[in-house]
């Protein structure tokens, strides 16, 4: 099979498994949107992105849990369930294993940083990105000498 058309099928499981992170994950259902069988489409899943289409569903929905973590309101279960998960428990631990720290020391610690409610603290945007933006030097001791 050439790369490219190997290629856009893996992108087209990828879009799959994004579509529909939600849903209760299955391999065969995103190996089927991709035209592989599920052997196939996992090991060329890895081999292509450098994570099984399992780890990327999980980094996916916890950076989908972070951003509602921070930006809404709701509770760390109403999260857990807004993200894919049935269990608190199971996403509680990921969450943990993933970032650093507990869903509800993160919110915490990104609110405490905040000076607008909901909204990210400016410390976590990256200097290089924010500076597109501001069009400022980011440390004028540097830019003056």
């Amino acid at each position: 099979m050439p790369a490219n058309n190997k290629f856009k099928r893996l992108c087209s499981g990828r879009d799959y498994i994004a579509d529909n992170y939600l849903e209760t994950f299955s391999l065969i259902d995103a190996a089927k949107s991709s035209f592989m069988s599920a052997f196939h489409f996992s090991r060329a899943f890895k081999e292509t992105y450098g994570e099984t289409p399992n780890e990327f569903l999980i980094k996916l929905r916890i950076e989908k849990a972070k951003q509602m973590l921070v930006t809404e309101n709701y509770s760390v279960s109403e999260v857990c369930e807004r993200v894919g998960y049935v269990s608190l428990g199971s996403f509680s631990s990921l969450f943990l294993k993933h970032v650093g720290l507990p869903p509800t020391s993160y919110r915490r610690t990104l609110w405490k940083l905040s000076s607008e409610p909901f909204r990210y603290p400016s410390q976590v945007i990256p200097v290089c990105y924010a500076f597109r933006f501001v069009n400022k030097p980011v440390n004028r001791a540097i830019s003056e000498k």
